[in-house]
Order: structure tokens, then sequence, then C-alpha cells
């Protein structure tokens, strides 16, 4: 078992809420609460400065909702949604949140979701303290009641399309089809070959041909580089020595 705790964060508009969210933190110990914040743009300046491992996130709030901006976290982070409306169950685990904690709830319930989290983390840590730091060679999608076996050395971009993804590959005309969000395979590919770009693609660094005014050539095919994502493709850029302008 690890020793590491999992750092939080709580987002919330209602100030009992965070208060009482903060008291169960403080006696879990394998949980350390890093910020509180009262609405979702104030943790994202917070994430951006100093990402946690798990967030406890309120859905209904003004400006940006929870589920807006779980959509915007890294990939490393993980989220228990807490809200008093239980109709955004189903939308909450399809963005991949570890739990769903209705409000009002007591600290059983919160340890019991918090527990699931710790279990996550635990086996997610565990894989990469054992895994050798080798990049994947293939990646195997389902497409179409098959399981195809993909050699990432062929892919140009993933295209994400709401619930599925267009995996486009050299040489060939069409992309292969399958039901996955962009965000689970990110997690899957090999962050020295694949880099996000776009909240609706993921191209092979390999396969950049042009970069120019924001956008990337591949292909033939101009992607645009998001506001979101252009810092860390700006890191990648400027480690290979290449001017993005």
């Amino acid at each position: 078992m690890s020793t590491r705790k999992i750092t939080c964060l709580i987002v919330d508009d209602e100030p009992m809420a965070l208060n009482l969210v903060e008291s169960y933190i403080e006696k879990t110990p394998f949980l350390e609460l890093k910020h509180k914040c009262s609405s979702a743009i104030e943790a994202m300046e917070c994430v951006k400065k100093e990402p946690v491992d798990l967030l406890f996130l309120d859905i209904q709030m003004p400006d940006l909702t929870g589920l807006e901006f779980s959509k915007m976290l890294p990939k490393e982070s993980r989220v228990i949604f807490t809200t008093a409306f239980d109709q955004y169950a189903l939308e909450g685990f399809k963005v991949e949140a570890l739990d769903y904690l209705l409000k009002p709830f007591d600290y059983a319930e919160f340890l019991v979701a918090a527990n699931k989290a710790n279990t996550w983390f635990e086996l997610v840590w565990a894989q990469k303290a054992d895994s050798p730091a080798v990049d994947k060679e293939f990646l195997f999608i389902k497409s179409e009641h098959k399981q195809l076996r993909i050699k990432l050395a062929d892919v140009l971009y993933f295209e994400g399309l709401k619930d599925y993804i267009k995996i486009w590959l050299k040489d060939s005309p069409k992309p292969i089809l399958t039901l996955m969000s962009l965000k689970s395979l990110e997690e899957e590919l090999p962050e020295t070959q694949f880099l996000r770009v776009h909240r609706s693609f993921i191209v092979s660094l390999k396969n950049v041909e042009t970069i120019e005014r924001g956008q990337i050539l591949i292909n033939k095919e101009r992607i645009t580089v998001s506001e979101h994502y252009k810092p860390k493709f700006l890191d990648y850029i400027n480690r290979n020595s290449l001017d993005f302008n």
C-alpha cells in the first residue's frame, strides 16, 4: 500500500458545503486538502498553479458548471461530484467521475466515495511503479465488433466526435471509428509520441509537417491549436528548438 496521500481540491459555491467537505477530508487519513474554491473559474487557476489528484466538485455553479470544468482538467486528475440534483448522475459517469455524492451526505457516504478513489489511485500508482518507462508500439481498438491492433507509428491523428473517435492512419483514405472518449484515449497514449492540441484532436508529434499561425499541418489537413492546449504545445516546440509564430 502506498504511503502517498491523495491531494484534494473542493469546489462549491455554497460556503457550508465547502466547510463540510473540508471537515470530512481533514479526518480522512489518506486525503490531503490543498485548496477550496467557491467557483470553477477560481478552481481553474488553482489547478493551473498546482494540479491535484482528486476534486470534490459541485455541478450547478454560475458561469462554469462542474461538468464543463471536469472536461478541462489534466488527465491525471479525477472527480467526485457533489450535488443536490440526482439527474446529473449519468452525465457525471460519462465524464469518468469516480463517484457521485448526492447532497446532503454524511461522513459515512463520503468515506465510501473516498475509499473508492483511494483504491483507484493505489492501482494507478502501483502500475506506474511497476511499469518500465517505455513507449507503446500498439493499441487495441474496438471497432465494428472487432478488436483491431493499431500500430501507433501509423497514426496521423485522432479526431473526437462526441462519444466517438476517428483514427486517421497513414495510407488509409478512411478513418477507423471507435466508441470511446478522447479523454480516455489520451490516458493510453505515450506522451512522448502524442499531444492533445484541441478538445477534438490528439496529434502524432512525429507526423507534424508544418506549424503556421497557430495551426498544424498533417497529411494536408489543418488542425488548430486551441488556446487551452497551446502552452503545452509551445513547451514541446521550444524543447525541440522550433519556432511557433
